[in-house]
C-alpha cells in the first residue's frame, strides 16, 4: 500500500451469480475486543466443566479410583475442544459468528461473499495460534515474575492484516475468508409509495447506477423518517444528496430535491425489473432529463410543474397544469370540466380533462428506452 493513498476498508464483491455487494472490513481495533470476549467465554466454559468434573469424578472415586482417573482425562479433552474448537464450531453454526463478534457487531465470510463453511471456520482457527506469535515471558509485565513464555503478542497477525488488502491474518488467508462488520441491524421497513410521479420518474434513472451500501442506508433512513418533516425541511436534507446526483443524471435543476431521493429510492428498494415499463403519464408530458429542457411545455402558473412540487396529493395540483398548459398551447382549443368518479373501493379520484387538440407529438414525449439509451452514451 502506498504511503500517500488513503486507507479504505470498505471493499465490493461480486458473488458468482453477479450481484455486487459492498461491505466494510473490520480492523484490528475491532477484532481484539471480539478476540477478548471469546477468551473470557473460553475460560468460563473451561472452568465451569471442570468443577462439574471434579464434583462427579471425587463422588464416582470413592466406589473405584478409576472413575477419578477417568473423570481427569474427560477434563483434559474438554480443555482441548473448548481451546482449540470453540471459534470453528460457533462460526459454522451461527454463519460467522462467536459471542465475541456477535458483541461487537462483526462476522466471518467467505472472500466472495459467500457464508463460512466449516472446513474455512476450522482451518482460520487452528492457525490463530500462528498468528497470536511471538509468545512474549511474564517478565515483560511483572520484572519479578518467572520467565515464563506466556503472554501472545499478535505481531505477525497485526503484521499480515496491514499488508494484505482485505485486513486478512495468516488463518485468514489460508482459509480464504475475511472479518466485515454485520451492518443488519439499521435494516427498516419499507416505505409505501402513494405518489403516481416516483415511479416516473426513477424510470429516467440510468440503469447502470449503482447505489452504494451507504448510499442505499441514507436513502432508507430518509424514507421512514421523512414523514415527520415539514416540506421545507425535506428539501433542505434531501438537497444534500440530490444536488450531486442531478449532476450525475444530467437532470434539470429544478425538480424539487424530495421528490427525486424519493425515486432514487422506489428504484432501489421497490421497482421490478422484470415488470411492464412505468406509467409516465403522472409528469403530464415533462421530461427531468437536461437535454429536453428546450422542448418543455412553457412553465405553469408560478412556474410550477410535475417536477418541481414536492410529494403531495395532486387533486389539487397536476389537474390545474395540464388545463393551463392545453390553454398556451391553443388559446381555441376547449378544455373539458374535470370529473369526480369513484374507484372500485367507493372512493373519490380526479379525472384530468382531456385536450382535445394539441401540437404534441409522440416525438417530443419522454421515453424510457430513450432516456436509457441517452444516459448510456452521456456515461
Amino acid at each position: 500500500m502506498a504511503a500517500n493513498q488513503p486507507l479504505d476498508t470498505t471493499i465490493g464483491v461480486v458473488t458468482p451469480e453477479n450481484i455486487a455487494f459492498e461491505y466494510q472490513l473490520a480492523g484490528p481495533f475491532r477484532r481484539l475486543p471480539a478476540y477478548l470476549v471469546d477468551l473470557v467465554v473460553r475460560w468460563a466454559i473451561i472452568i465451569v466443566a471442570g468443577v462439574l468434573i471434579l464434583i462427579v469424578g471425587g463422588m464416582m472415586s470413592f466406589f473405584s479410583g478409576f472413575f477419578g482417573t477417568f473423570a481427569m482425562a474427560i477434563g483434559v479433552i474438554m480443555y482441548f475442544l473448548v481451546s482449540w474448537f470453540y471459534g470453528s464450531f460457533m462460526e459454522a453454526r451461527f454463519n460467522g459468528r462467536t459471542v465475541g463478534k456477535w458483541m461487537c457487531g462483526i462476522r466471518v465470510i467467505d472472500v466472495d461473499g459467500r457464508p463460512v463453511n466449516g472446513r474455512s471456520a476450522i482451518l482460520r482457527n487452528l492457525l490463530r495460534v500462528a498468528d497470536l506469535m511471538p509468545i512474549a515471558p511474564l517478565t515483560l509485565l511483572f520484572v519479578d515474575a518467572a520467565p515464563v513464555p506466556i503472554l501472545a503478542t499478535g505481531v505477525i497477525g497485526l503484521a499480515c492484516m496491514v499488508s494484505t488488502k482485505r485486513l486478512q491474518r495468516l488463518g485468514d488467508l489460508a482459509a480464504g475468508t475475511m472479518v466485515v462488520v454485520d451492518e443488519r441491524s439499521w435494516r427498516l421497513p419499507v416505505a409505501k409509495v402513494d405518489d403516481a410521479r416516483v415511479p416516473a420518474l426513477a424510470a429516467f434513472v440510468p440503469g447502470d447506477y449503482r447505489v452504494t451500501r451507504s448510499m442505499a442506508r441514507a436513502l432508507a433512513t430518509y424514507a421512514e423518517r421523512r414523514h415527520y418533516l415539514t416540506p421545507a425541511r425535506r428539501r433542505e436534507v434531501a438537497r444534500h444528496l440530490t444536488d450531486k446526483l442531478i449532476e450525475r443524471f444530467e437532470f434539470q435543476r429544478d425538480i424539487d430535491p424530495d421528490l427525486l431521493l424519493y425515486a432514487l429510492y422506489y428504484k432501489t428498494f421497490l421497482a421490478d425489473s422484470s415488470a411492464e415499463p412505468a406509467d409516465l403519464g403522472p409528469l403530464a408530458g415533462y421530461s427531468p432529463l437536461l437535454r429536453d429542457a428546450a422542448k418543455q411545455l412553457p412553465s405553469a402558473d408560478n412556474g410550477k410543474t410535475p417536477l418541481t412540487m414536492g410529494l403531495r396529493s395532486q387533486r389539487e395540483t397536476i389537474q390545474p397544469i395540464i388545463a393551463s398548459e392545453a390553454t398556451k398551447i391553443d388559446p381555441h382549443s376547449p378544455v373539458l370540466p374535470a370529473q369526480e368518479i369513484t374507484d372500485n373501493n367507493g372512493a373519490a379520484v380526479i379525472e384530468p380533462p382531456p385536450i382535445v387538440s394539441s401540437n404534441i407529438t409522440d416525438a417530443d414525449k419522454p421515453n424510457v428506452a430513450d432516456a436509457s439509451r441517452s444516459t448510456e452514451q452521456t456515461s
